[in-house]
Protein backbone atom coordinates (compact mmCIF):
# COMPACT_ATOMS: atom_id res chain seq x y z
CA UNK A 1 0.00 0.00 0.00
CA UNK A 2 1.34 3.43 -0.97
CA UNK A 3 2.15 5.91 1.78
CA UNK A 4 0.61 9.37 1.83
CA UNK A 5 3.58 11.00 0.08
CA UNK A 6 3.73 8.42 -2.68
CA UNK A 7 -0.02 8.53 -3.20
CA UNK A 8 -0.09 12.32 -3.60
CA UNK A 9 2.99 12.52 -5.83
CA UNK A 10 1.77 9.67 -8.03
CA UNK A 11 -1.64 11.31 -8.51
CA UNK A 12 -0.15 14.75 -9.13
CA UNK A 13 2.37 13.50 -11.69
CA UNK A 14 -0.48 12.08 -13.79
CA UNK A 15 -2.25 15.43 -14.01
CA UNK A 16 0.37 18.20 -13.81
CA UNK A 17 1.31 18.14 -17.54
CA UNK A 18 -2.26 19.17 -18.40
CA UNK A 19 -2.50 22.09 -15.93
CA UNK A 20 -2.12 25.57 -17.43
CA UNK A 21 -1.65 29.12 -16.26
CA UNK A 22 -4.07 31.72 -17.65
CA UNK A 23 -3.12 35.38 -17.66
CA UNK A 24 -5.55 37.96 -18.93
CA UNK A 25 -6.28 41.66 -19.24
CA UNK A 26 -9.58 43.28 -18.41
CA UNK A 27 -10.41 46.85 -19.38
CA UNK A 28 -11.64 48.66 -16.26
CA UNK A 29 -12.93 52.20 -15.76
CA UNK A 30 -11.71 54.31 -12.86
CA UNK A 31 -13.67 56.95 -10.96
CA UNK A 32 -12.99 59.43 -13.77
CA UNK A 33 -14.22 56.99 -16.44
CA UNK A 34 -10.70 56.49 -17.78
CA UNK A 35 -10.13 52.98 -19.14
CA UNK A 36 -7.12 51.02 -17.86
CA UNK A 37 -5.93 47.46 -18.58
CA UNK A 38 -5.89 45.36 -15.41
CA UNK A 39 -4.07 42.04 -15.38
CA UNK A 40 -5.18 38.88 -13.61
CA UNK A 41 -4.21 35.24 -13.35
CA UNK A 42 -5.95 31.93 -12.96
CA UNK A 43 -5.61 28.25 -13.78
CA UNK A 44 -7.17 25.73 -16.10
CA UNK A 45 -6.57 22.27 -17.52
CA UNK A 46 -6.57 20.69 -20.95
CA UNK A 47 -9.66 18.62 -21.80
CA UNK A 48 -8.86 17.86 -25.45
CA UNK A 49 -5.51 17.22 -27.15
CA UNK A 50 -6.42 19.76 -29.86
CA UNK A 51 -6.17 22.70 -27.47
CA UNK A 52 -9.46 23.02 -25.57
CA UNK A 53 -9.05 24.16 -21.96
CA UNK A 54 -11.57 24.23 -19.12
CA UNK A 55 -11.42 26.99 -16.51
CA UNK A 56 -13.70 29.17 -14.37
CA UNK A 57 -15.92 31.79 -15.99
CA UNK A 58 -14.81 34.46 -13.51
CA UNK A 59 -11.18 33.94 -14.57
CA UNK A 60 -11.81 35.11 -18.14
CA UNK A 61 -15.13 36.99 -18.06
CA UNK A 62 -14.68 40.43 -19.63
CA UNK A 63 -11.11 39.75 -20.74
CA UNK A 64 -9.73 41.55 -23.77
CA UNK A 65 -6.55 39.48 -24.01
CA UNK A 66 -5.83 35.93 -22.82
CA UNK A 67 -2.50 34.11 -22.72
CA UNK A 68 -2.13 30.46 -21.80
CA UNK A 69 1.16 29.04 -20.47
CA UNK A 70 1.63 25.27 -20.59
CA UNK A 71 3.55 23.26 -18.04
CA UNK A 72 6.34 22.72 -20.60
CA UNK A 73 6.91 26.48 -20.87
CA UNK A 74 5.15 27.17 -24.18
CA UNK A 75 2.74 30.12 -24.34
CA UNK A 76 -0.24 30.61 -26.65
CA UNK A 77 -2.93 33.27 -27.09
CA UNK A 78 -6.33 31.97 -26.02
CA UNK A 79 -9.80 32.58 -27.42
CA UNK A 80 -13.00 32.16 -25.41
CA UNK A 81 -15.19 29.52 -27.07
CA UNK A 82 -18.02 29.70 -24.56
CA UNK A 83 -18.86 30.76 -21.05
CA UNK A 84 -21.42 29.70 -18.44
CA UNK A 85 -21.71 32.15 -15.55
CA UNK A 86 -24.35 30.04 -13.77
CA UNK A 87 -21.88 27.22 -13.03
CA UNK A 88 -18.78 29.44 -13.29
CA UNK A 89 -17.24 27.53 -16.20
CA UNK A 90 -15.60 28.60 -19.45
CA UNK A 91 -13.86 26.90 -22.36
CA UNK A 92 -10.93 28.57 -24.10
CA UNK A 93 -9.03 27.38 -27.18
CA UNK A 94 -5.36 27.59 -28.09
CA UNK A 95 -3.81 26.67 -31.43
CA UNK A 96 -1.87 23.58 -30.37
CA UNK A 97 -2.24 19.83 -30.75
CA UNK A 98 -1.11 16.52 -29.24
CA UNK A 99 -1.54 18.04 -25.79
CA UNK A 100 -1.68 15.90 -22.61
CA UNK A 101 -5.21 15.25 -21.31
CA UNK A 102 -5.84 13.92 -17.78
CA UNK A 103 -8.20 11.04 -17.11
CA UNK A 104 -11.62 12.17 -15.88
CA UNK A 105 -13.73 10.36 -13.28
CA UNK A 106 -16.57 8.61 -15.09
CA UNK A 107 -19.19 9.38 -12.44
CA UNK A 108 -19.76 11.51 -9.36
CA UNK A 109 -19.66 8.61 -6.91
CA UNK A 110 -17.54 10.48 -4.38
CA UNK A 111 -17.37 9.92 -0.64
CA UNK A 112 -16.91 12.32 2.25
CA UNK A 113 -13.45 11.81 3.69
CA UNK A 114 -11.74 10.63 0.50
CA UNK A 115 -8.55 12.38 -0.56
CA UNK A 116 -8.84 15.57 -2.62
CA UNK A 117 -5.83 17.21 -4.27
CA UNK A 118 -6.17 20.71 -5.72
CA UNK A 119 -3.73 21.63 -8.48
CA UNK A 120 -3.27 25.07 -10.00
CA UNK A 121 -0.80 27.32 -11.75
CA UNK A 122 -1.49 30.71 -10.15
CA UNK A 123 1.64 32.58 -11.18
CA UNK A 124 3.19 30.49 -13.94
CA UNK A 125 6.39 30.29 -11.90
CA UNK A 126 9.37 28.10 -12.74
CA UNK A 127 8.99 24.75 -10.99
CA UNK A 128 5.49 24.00 -12.21
CA UNK A 129 1.99 24.15 -10.72
CA UNK A 130 1.14 24.33 -7.01
CA UNK A 131 -0.46 21.49 -5.09
CA UNK A 132 -2.57 21.37 -1.93
CA UNK A 133 -4.08 18.24 -0.41
CA UNK A 134 -6.99 17.52 1.89
CA UNK A 135 -10.21 15.56 1.88
CA UNK A 136 -13.72 15.93 0.56
CA UNK A 137 -15.45 17.67 3.47
CA UNK A 138 -19.02 17.60 2.16
CA UNK A 139 -21.03 16.88 -0.97
CA UNK A 140 -24.00 18.46 -2.73
CA UNK A 141 -23.27 21.91 -1.34
CA UNK A 142 -25.21 24.91 -2.66
CA UNK A 143 -23.75 28.41 -2.47
CA UNK A 144 -24.99 31.87 -3.33
CA UNK A 145 -22.47 34.36 -4.73
CA UNK A 146 -22.78 37.93 -5.96
CA UNK A 147 -23.34 36.74 -9.54
CA UNK A 148 -24.79 33.24 -9.39
CA UNK A 149 -26.29 30.38 -7.39
CA UNK A 150 -24.38 27.11 -7.67
CA UNK A 151 -25.62 23.66 -6.71
CA UNK A 152 -24.26 20.14 -6.07
CA UNK A 153 -20.72 21.30 -5.34
CA UNK A 154 -17.87 19.36 -3.76
CA UNK A 155 -16.60 20.99 -0.57
CA UNK A 156 -12.97 20.37 0.37
CA UNK A 157 -10.45 21.57 2.93
CA UNK A 158 -7.70 21.50 0.30
CA UNK A 159 -6.70 25.16 -0.06
CA UNK A 160 -8.07 26.76 -3.23
CA UNK A 161 -6.62 30.24 -3.58
CA UNK A 162 -7.85 32.72 -6.22
CA UNK A 163 -4.95 31.99 -8.58
CA UNK A 164 -5.71 28.26 -8.39
CA UNK A 165 -9.27 28.84 -9.53
CA UNK A 166 -10.08 26.80 -12.63
CA UNK A 167 -7.55 24.05 -11.94
CA UNK A 168 -8.43 20.39 -11.44
CA UNK A 169 -9.44 18.67 -8.20
CA UNK A 170 -7.97 15.18 -8.25
CA UNK A 171 -8.48 11.97 -6.26
CA UNK A 172 -5.78 9.62 -4.96
CA UNK A 173 -5.77 7.69 -8.25
CA UNK A 174 -5.02 10.79 -10.31
CA UNK A 175 -8.53 11.05 -11.75
CA UNK A 176 -9.95 14.55 -12.14
CA UNK A 177 -13.07 14.73 -9.99
CA UNK A 178 -13.84 18.45 -10.15
CA UNK A 179 -13.00 21.98 -11.28
CA UNK A 180 -11.74 24.18 -8.45
CA UNK A 181 -13.52 27.48 -7.90
CA UNK A 182 -12.41 30.32 -5.62
CA UNK A 183 -15.48 32.41 -6.45
CA UNK A 184 -16.09 32.87 -2.69
CA UNK A 185 -12.89 34.59 -1.50
CA UNK A 186 -14.06 34.95 2.12
CA UNK A 187 -14.54 31.19 2.59
CA UNK A 188 -11.45 30.68 4.76
CA UNK A 189 -10.34 27.05 4.93
CA UNK A 190 -13.18 25.94 2.69
CA UNK A 191 -12.87 25.29 -1.02
CA UNK A 192 -15.46 24.31 -3.58
CA UNK A 193 -15.28 22.44 -6.86
CA UNK A 194 -17.76 21.72 -9.64
CA UNK A 195 -18.07 17.92 -10.14
CA UNK A 196 -16.32 16.85 -13.32
CA UNK A 197 -19.18 15.09 -15.09
CA UNK A 198 -21.64 18.01 -15.20
CA UNK A 199 -18.62 20.23 -15.90
CA UNK A 200 -17.66 18.14 -18.94
CA UNK A 201 -21.26 18.21 -20.20
CA UNK A 202 -21.22 21.99 -19.93
CA UNK A 203 -17.83 22.10 -21.66
CA UNK A 204 -19.21 20.04 -24.55
CA UNK A 205 -22.14 22.44 -24.96
CA UNK A 206 -19.84 25.45 -24.86
CA UNK A 207 -17.52 23.93 -27.47
CA UNK A 208 -20.36 23.06 -29.82
CA UNK A 209 -22.75 25.98 -29.30
CA UNK A 210 -20.82 28.67 -27.43
CA UNK A 211 -23.42 28.83 -24.66
CA UNK A 212 -25.74 26.84 -22.41
CA UNK A 213 -29.41 27.26 -23.16
CA UNK A 214 -31.34 27.48 -19.88
CA UNK A 215 -34.89 28.61 -19.11
CA UNK A 216 -35.50 31.97 -17.46
CA UNK A 217 -38.30 34.21 -16.24
CA UNK A 218 -37.51 37.78 -17.28
CA UNK A 219 -37.56 39.35 -13.81
CA UNK A 220 -35.30 40.31 -10.95
CA UNK A 221 -36.38 38.95 -7.59
CA UNK A 222 -35.32 38.55 -3.95
CA UNK A 223 -36.25 36.13 -1.20
CA UNK A 224 -39.00 37.07 1.22
CA UNK A 225 -37.31 37.73 4.57
CA UNK A 226 -38.48 38.82 8.05
CA UNK A 227 -37.54 42.47 7.46
CA UNK A 228 -39.64 42.65 4.30
CA UNK A 229 -42.52 40.86 6.00
CA UNK A 230 -42.46 43.29 8.93
CA UNK A 231 -41.89 46.50 6.96
CA UNK A 232 -44.42 45.87 4.18
CA UNK A 233 -46.84 43.68 6.14
CA UNK A 234 -46.48 40.88 3.59
CA UNK A 235 -49.07 38.08 3.57
CA UNK A 236 -46.46 35.28 3.54
CA UNK A 237 -43.13 34.51 5.20
CA UNK A 238 -41.83 32.50 2.23
CA UNK A 239 -41.66 33.17 -1.47
CA UNK A 240 -39.93 35.39 -4.01
CA UNK A 241 -40.63 39.12 -4.34
CA UNK A 242 -40.50 40.51 -7.89
CA UNK A 243 -38.31 43.62 -7.89
CA UNK A 244 -38.13 44.26 -11.63
CA UNK A 245 -39.97 43.07 -14.74
CA UNK A 246 -37.99 43.37 -17.96
CA UNK A 247 -39.75 45.34 -20.67
CA UNK A 248 -40.92 43.29 -23.63
CA UNK A 249 -40.29 39.93 -21.94
CA UNK A 250 -42.72 37.08 -21.38
CA UNK A 251 -43.08 38.06 -17.72
CA UNK A 252 -44.44 41.47 -18.72
CA UNK A 253 -46.68 39.90 -21.36
CA UNK A 254 -48.10 37.48 -18.79
CA UNK A 255 -49.03 40.33 -16.46
CA UNK A 256 -46.42 39.76 -13.77
CA UNK A 257 -45.90 42.95 -11.75
CA UNK A 258 -43.32 44.47 -9.42
CA UNK A 259 -44.09 43.54 -5.77
CA UNK A 260 -45.85 40.30 -6.77
CA UNK A 261 -44.76 37.46 -4.47
CA UNK A 262 -44.28 34.13 -6.26
CA UNK A 263 -45.15 31.21 -3.98
CA UNK A 264 -45.48 28.29 -6.41
CA UNK A 265 -44.41 27.08 -9.84
CA UNK A 266 -46.83 24.52 -11.23
CA UNK A 267 -47.49 22.22 -8.26
CA UNK A 268 -44.28 22.95 -6.36
CA UNK A 269 -43.95 25.46 -3.53
CA UNK A 270 -41.43 28.27 -4.01
CA UNK A 271 -39.80 29.29 -0.72
CA UNK A 272 -36.91 31.27 -2.21
CA UNK A 273 -35.00 32.09 -5.37
CA UNK A 274 -33.10 28.80 -5.13
CA UNK A 275 -36.35 26.85 -5.31
CA UNK A 276 -37.44 28.82 -8.35
CA UNK A 277 -34.16 28.20 -10.19
CA UNK A 278 -34.32 24.47 -9.41
CA UNK A 279 -37.87 24.22 -10.72
CA UNK A 280 -37.14 26.25 -13.87
CA UNK A 281 -34.14 24.05 -14.67
CA UNK A 282 -36.46 21.05 -14.84
CA UNK A 283 -38.13 22.69 -17.83
CA UNK A 284 -37.04 23.77 -21.30
CA UNK A 285 -37.10 27.13 -23.03
CA UNK A 286 -40.57 27.62 -24.49
CA UNK A 287 -42.38 25.60 -21.83
CA UNK A 288 -45.47 27.21 -20.30
CA UNK A 289 -45.65 27.09 -16.51
CA UNK A 290 -48.18 28.26 -13.95
CA UNK A 291 -47.12 30.71 -11.25
CA UNK A 292 -49.04 31.08 -8.01
CA UNK A 293 -48.53 34.43 -6.33
CA UNK A 294 -49.74 37.01 -3.88
CA UNK A 295 -50.70 40.37 -5.33
CA UNK A 296 -51.34 42.53 -2.33
CA UNK A 297 -53.14 40.15 0.03
CA UNK A 298 -55.01 38.31 -2.70
CA UNK A 299 -53.89 35.19 -4.53
CA UNK A 300 -53.44 35.20 -8.32
CA UNK A 301 -52.58 32.45 -10.80
CA UNK A 302 -50.89 33.31 -14.09
CA UNK A 303 -49.32 31.33 -16.93
CA UNK A 304 -45.96 32.31 -18.35
CA UNK A 305 -43.68 31.05 -21.11
CA UNK A 306 -40.10 30.36 -20.05
CA UNK A 307 -37.56 32.34 -22.07
CA UNK A 308 -33.91 31.68 -22.90
CA UNK A 309 -31.65 33.00 -20.17
CA UNK A 310 -29.47 35.88 -21.41
CA UNK A 311 -25.85 35.22 -22.28
CA UNK A 312 -23.23 37.63 -20.90
CA UNK A 313 -21.53 39.84 -23.46
CA UNK A 314 -17.82 39.17 -23.81
CA UNK A 315 -15.06 41.54 -24.84
CA UNK A 316 -13.47 40.26 -28.07
CA UNK A 317 -10.02 38.76 -27.46
CA UNK A 318 -7.09 40.75 -28.75
CA UNK A 319 -5.10 39.44 -31.70
CA UNK A 320 -1.69 37.91 -30.93
CA UNK A 321 0.72 40.68 -30.04
CA UNK A 322 -2.01 43.33 -29.84
CA UNK A 323 -2.23 45.41 -26.67
CA UNK A 324 -5.61 46.28 -25.11
CA UNK A 325 -6.89 49.73 -26.08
Amino acid sequence: MLGFDEMVTSAVNKVIPSVVNISEFKLMKDAYLHVHPVSGVGSGFIIDKEGYILTNAHVVLGSSEINVSLEDGRMFPGIIKGIDTLMDLAVIKIEANNLPVPEMAKDNNFKIGQMAIAIGSPLGLVGGPTVTAGVISALNRSIQTEITFMENLIQTDAAINPGNSGGPLVNSSGLVIGVNSAIIPFAQGIGFAIPIQPAMWIAKQLREHGEIVRPWISINAVDVNPKLVSYYNLPTEKGVVVTNVFSGGEAEKSGLEIADIIISLDDSKINNVRDMIKMMNKHSVGDKVSLGLFRGHGKVQIEIVLEKAPTPKLAPPAQPGQQPT
